[in-house]
């Protein structure tokens, strides 16, 4: 077994500032070792951000801030803990403490939009540990903003003539669950939910001919960073680690407050702890249910007239995470053709700052009279500990070009794909390319299908974006997982985060680009592929004051691993369609 039998809690000791990793012996539930880990931070929790807002408010400095700004009713102001960093320019004294940088906005009234009104110029440095005020950075008077950027029922009229859509399942669900196991159409895998990355897949495999084949052991987005493109003194500290500062899990949306999938549904509990360790379960954090796709496959033959069709679905496990202002919705969909896509759908509201009349930012859009939303990237990381038909696996990559009009091409109508096997680590730093139809192969060279060649499944990237940042920055010390699309390690236990275990208030040192400068061999290995993949956002007006959900992930196709079309068998919707008139009341379906 790959993961050993044991668990590791990580503590801090809010008097000494120590952090120490505690590993815990599940078998028979004794710390089996206990270290501490100088000079880190690990993240900050989520009764913290309730603590440090509380000591925000009731500063006098603070106070005496807002008051320079006409504000007095302090239950209208917002203060969103924001992780401190680490850009080699803090005051000595900042050495060592376990520090955010907290901004503020103002509602109106107790159920406004307070993102619609930023209080500019305005940071409270707090120490998270003893829940001080360090100091108050303040940068001037900058007027609010004019305009409300209410989005709720109650502020908002609904349009006339959406009629209502039924999906339902009334013989149940084709899946079936046994603990945290899930079986679906011929799949298998199994699932967790940590405090850190949310959920997390493992053993996930595919039946074909009655044999259960393993494709992945683990997967799991396992890093973010959110770097923003303001050069001023407040914005160029805006590099949020969403996981590795905060904790996605712990941030998961309970759905009891608002359901989030449609069908036959079955939810998961999320068991977390605070930060005194007591628990505090996140009821029904994780959704699991079927979906309609669309087509599957089709085929009409004009001649005889025989038409065959399947229509696709996809069994989907999720959950959706508010840091601050922002929502992530991470989707796994399993497709009865062997196909697995992850994808994060990036919504609420984006992070605001406030113009003076008349003023304009040369990095941002101004989205409503006064307020600017800066240009920012939400960079993700997804860590898959393949496992194609076993454990010695080898990436290739594959580019398709135009071959020269010569000999081989003699009308000048001929392209191909070229193959690359990555040797060494150094070998699988890369980037997407579109302009070659660029993927790559996870291939297992000791399995061959029928066709006598190496098993492998495609991953195949969506939408992404490269980093801006230069290389020198310090967000790109902290998050060199950025520079490349596309890592391939071999496996080891300690290195899970592409940014590193502590990436809060960390200078860098740690991660993919200090991990892979080994340059250990990668080629029919127990390997772990890092997909780096990201959204560029350059705001509209349209975005506010909640932004419409933007898709951004990348799918992993069967590339030899079945003989033939592994959903020939997928049942028909039905045998015989009912239809009816195109002029009759209830249009035409099928059943």
């Amino acid at each position: 077994m790959k993961y050993p039998e044991s668990a590791v809690a990580i503590l801090l000791d809010r008097d000494s500032g120590d952090c120490v990793e505690a590993t815990i012996d599940l078998g028979s539930r004794k710390v089996i070792n206990w270290h501490i880990q100088h000079n880190v931070q690990p993240p900050i929790m989520l009764d913290e951000f309730v603590e440090c807002e509380e000591t925000v408010k009731s500063s006098p400095l603070f106070i005496e801030a807002l008051e320079k700004r006409g504000i007095k009713d302090l239950d209208l102001v917002m203060v969103d803990p924001w992780s401190a960093g680490s850009y080699g320019i803090e005051p000595e004294s900042d050495k060592g403490r376990r520090l955010s940088r907290a901004l503020s906005w103002l509602r109106a009234s107790k159920n406004d939009n307070g993102y619609a009104r930023p209080i500019e110029g305005l940071v409270a440095v707090v120490d998270l540990n003893k829940m001080e005020i360090v100091r108050i950075e303040d940068e001037g008077v900058t007027p609010i903003p004019p305009e409300s950027g209410n989005w709720s029922r109650q502020f908002i009229e609904p349009r006339n003539g959406q009629q209502p859509i039924d999906i339902t399942q009334p013989q149940g669900p084709s899946f079936t669950v046994e603990g945290h196991k899930i079986t679906w159409q011929k799949w298998q895998f199994r699932f967790a939910f940590d405090a850190r990355e949310g959920l997390v897949l493992y053993r996930i495999g595919y039946e074909d001919e009655g044999v259960v084949r393993p494709i992945i052991y683990r997967a799991s987005v396992c890093d973010m960073v959110v770097p923003y493109g303001d050069p001023g003194e407040i914005g160029f500290r805006k590099n949020a680690f969403d996981i590795g500062e905060y904790g996605m899990g712990q941030l998961a949306n309970p759905l009891t407050l608002g359901c989030d999938c449609l069908g036959h549904i079955q939810y998961f509990d999320a068991p977390m702890v605070n930060s005194l360790g007591e628990l505090a379960t996140i009821q029904n954090a994780v959704c699991l249910h079927e979906e309609d796709d669309g087509i599957l496959w089709k085929h009409t033959d004009w001649r005889t007239e025989e038409v065959e069709v399947r229509r696709s679905r996809r069994l989907v496990i999720s959950f959706v995470a508010t840091v601050g202002n922002y929502e992530y919705g991470f989707y796994w969909y399993f497709y009865q053709d062997g196909s697995l896509q992850l994808e994060v759908k990036l919504t609420g509201i984006v992070n605001t700052t406030a113009l003076k009349p008349g003023e304009t930012s040369d990095f941002g859009t101004e989205i409503a009279p006064q307020l600017n939303a800066p240009y920012h990237q939400h960079i993700f990381n997804a860590r898959l500990d393949m496992n194609v038909d076993g454990q010695q696996n080898s990436v290739v990559e594959m580019n398709t070009n135009s071959v020269e009009m010569g000999r081989e091409n003699p009308h000048g109508n001929a392209f191909k794909p070229d193959s690359r096997v990555f040797k060494r680590e150094l070998d699988a730093q890369r980037l997407c390319d579109s302009s070659s139809s660029r993927y790559w192969k996870i291939t297992n060279n000791h399995k061959k299908n029928r066709l006598g060649e190496p098993v492998s499944y495609r991953l195949i990237p969506g939408e992404n974006a490269i980093t801006y940042a230069n290389d020198k920055a310090a967000v790109m010390k902290r998050a060199g997982f950025m520079k490349k699309h596309l890592w391939v390690t071999p496996y080891d236990a300690d290195q899970r985060f592409a940014a590193g275990d502590y990436p809060n208030q960390r200078e860098g040192g740690d991660g993919l680009p200090e991990w892979t400068e080994k340059n250990r061999s990668i080629s029919d290995e127990d390997i772990i592929v890092w997909y780096t993949f990201g959204h560029t956002h350059i705001p509209r007006p349209e975005d506010w004051p909640v932004m419409p959900v933007h898709k951004i992930g990348f799918m992993l196709k069967p590339d030899g691993f079945f003989g033939s079309n592994p959903s020939l068998d997928v049942p028909p919707t039905t045998e015989i369609p009912i239809c009816c008139d195109d002029s009759s009341e209830g249009g035409c379906h099928c059943s």
